[in-house]
């Protein structure tokens, strides 16, 4: 199972579509250590650099709709190489979504309201999450502020983050 513990980036947009997470121009790689240094690099966000921004991060919280667009396995690719696991949001495309778990990762989807204090309380400071699966909770934390939120997802999402995803899953069962 994948760690899904970390340091935060915040990226206050909704609709980052998948060309935006991977340009379209290295769907043709096929050894996900090749994407590494491209995830996120057509984002266009004020302050956010791909370069900087990424590094040490583990987990991202941002808004709706997040991996809209193409479907593609690389999106989840990119992100996994970059050792973000979890993509915490209000809302994610449907296959994106179903991409990410199947990678043995996360999407979680919170509430706007929800959403819309992680990024008051939290975004601009060095903030780091820790997640219980099995209790379903999320544990956000700064030098100042805590908070625990509660989160779900199905039972078999959770079997194949659990086993590592799809391929992992499979192999266990079948």
């Amino acid at each position: 199972m994948k760690n899904f513990n970390g340091k935060v980036l915040f990226l206050d947009r909704s609709d980052i579509n998948t060309d935006e997470i991977i340009p379209a121009e290295y769907l043709t790689e096929i050894d996900k250590g090749t994407l590494k240094p491209h995830l996120l690099e057509s984002l266009m966000l004020d302050s956010f650099s791909h370069i900087s921004d990424i590094n040490g991060k583990s987990i991202i919280i941002t808004r709706t709709n997040f991996g809209c667009g193409s479907s593609r396995e690389h999106a989840p690719w990119a992100l996994e190489v970059n050792g973000i696991n979890m993509v915490i949001g209000e809302s994610f495309a449907r296959i994106f979504k179903q991409n990410m778990f199947n990678c043995g990762m996360m999407a979680v989807e919170l509430s706007s309201e929800t959403i819309d204090g992680l990024f008051e309380q939290f975004a601009g400071s060095d903030t780091f999450l820790e997640t219980d699966l099995d209790k379903n909770i999320l544990i956000i934390k700064n030098g100042k502020d805590k908070n625990k939120i509660p989160f779900s997802i199905s039972d078999f999402n959770r079997a194949l983050v659990k086993a590592g995803g799809w391929v992992e899953y499979a192999d266990s069962k079948y």
